[in-house]
């Protein structure tokens, strides 16, 4: 089954999202391929989708909230309706300044649809000015901006041509420090080689050819039981787990239930709700430097 790719666009606000978004829609629309964009707007007011033209890209505005907390449930509803009626090759979701990419990747992967998206990775922009300043700001927008690097796969750091080359590089420096493994740019108005995004892969298969390959920080994992399973050996498996697991959501059977349970758990904590219907027995999984392969044959060993 051909999967829909996914890009995340992050970054505080006015540090080159939209426009990198810009570059990325002209390049889809050399390439013919079917793409979908999604934007998120804390007001009610949308101000950035002047950005997104052509009769070939279908939009989906988010407005009132930001996806990673307040209006998960209509980013759902807006994602399955785009895989259901769009069926695109390719959606781009460009996230609020104040967006936290782990809690975005935990709002766009629904169980009811996990299995039909490939998230290629997350692009942070950063302000090179805004960065030399962030000390300015409040501790929590520092935070934030630190997270967004944190997380991010490939890193473009915006107004190069405002900087010294010393500054430059202490960017530069600063940026690998907390991030080695993202592919970091320095450049003006986000112009980015865009072949070197189109590498990004979050596949758990062996790469053979690691050359062409851009490795990736944070990454996903989807589970698909056949059968219900024990309650008991599944809390086992909760316990043995790394704490580089962020986030696992799904719906789970248990053998003495007629329904399945939705199953929640972050920070070490599991939550399970009671359905009074059955639903796909989908769990999916985020973390960071996780051997899927292996977390794979401990589901496969709860389900024997």
């Amino acid at each position: 089954m051909k999967k829909a790719e996914v890009y995340i666009l992050s970054g505080f606000l006015g540090s080159g999202k939209t426009t990198l978004l810009k570059r990325l829609l002209e390049d889809e629309q050399k390439s013919g391929r079917k793409t979908a964009v999604m934007m998120n707007e804390l007001g009610k007011v949308s101000i950035d989708s002047d950005a997104v033209s052509g009769e070939d890209v279908s939009l989906k505005e988010l407005l009132g909230g930001c996806i990673c907390c307040s209006i998960q449930d209509k980013l759902e509803a807006q994602l399955q309706g785009l895989l259901l009626d769009e069926k695109p090759d390719v959606i781009y979701i460009e996230t609020t300044g104040a967006a936290h990419p782990v809690e975005v990747i935990d709002a766009i992967l629904s169980p009811l649809f996990a299995d039909k998206l490939l998230i290629k990775g997350i692009l942070t922009t950063v302000d090179g000015t805004r960065w030399m300043d962030r000390k300015l700001l409040s501790p929590q927008l520092q935070q934030l901006i630190l997270e967004q690097v944190r997380h991010a796969d490939f890193i473009v750091i915006n107004n190069m041509n405002e900087l010294e080359a010393n500054e430059q590089a202490k960017i530069t420096f600063e940026i690998q420090s907390i991030n080695p493994y993202a592919r970091c740019l320095l450049t003006n108005y986000s112009q980015v080689p865009l072949d070197q995004l189109r590498r990004l892969t979050v596949s758990f298969e062996k790469v053979e050819q690691k050359s062409q390959q851009i490795k990736l920080n944070l990454s996903t994992f989807v589970y698909q039981f056949k059968t219900a399973i024990s309650h008991t050996e599944f809390e086992n498996f909760l316990k043995s787990l790394p704490d580089s697991i962020y986030r696992i959501k799904g719906y789970i059977k248990f053998d003495y239930s007629d329904f399945p349970f939705l199953f929640q758990y972050s920070y070490g904590m599991p939550i399970y709700l009671k359905e009074d219907m059955n639903m796909p027995l989908n769990l999916v999984f985020i973390g960071e430097d996780i051997s899927w392969r292996e977390i794979e044959t401990q589901l496969g060993n709860l389900e024997l």
